[in-house]
């Protein structure tokens, strides 16, 4: 399901970035997305229902420091346009983490 919701809306990025290189930008940034939210939404299952909140809160800490090493370092070593790098980057996590919130509703 994550997969699926990443790739609707890289389709509907890529309407806006039109270029190769935003492109595979956006092609990286979604894998290191659905491995960041993977590795977040593991956490808040670590923790059990008594810490869930704990955990979604580490879980913030782990987007918001991936997301600052992938703009001031990961992106420009690979040469990514950073505009289409952290814009496609921030809604991958931002439209997962919506995502998240159903799967736990859904586990209560």
């Amino acid at each position: 399901m994550l997969v699926a919701l990443v790739a609707v809306t890289g389709w509907l990025l890529s309407l806006g970035f039109k270029s190769d290189a935003e492109r595979q930008a956006l092609k990286v940034s979604a894998a290191l997305a659905i491995a960041v939210q993977m590795a977040a939404f593991g956490l808040v299952q670590w923790s059990g229902r008594q810490h869930a909140l704990v955990g979604w809160g580490l879980g913030v800490i782990l987007r918001g420091t991936v997301l600052v090493v992938y703009g001031l370092f990961f992106a420009k070593v690979l040469g990514l346009p950073l505009t289409a790098a952290l814009v496609g980057f921030a809604v991958f996590l931002f439209a997962s983490m919506l995502l998240e919130s159903l799967l736990l509703a859904y586990e209560s």
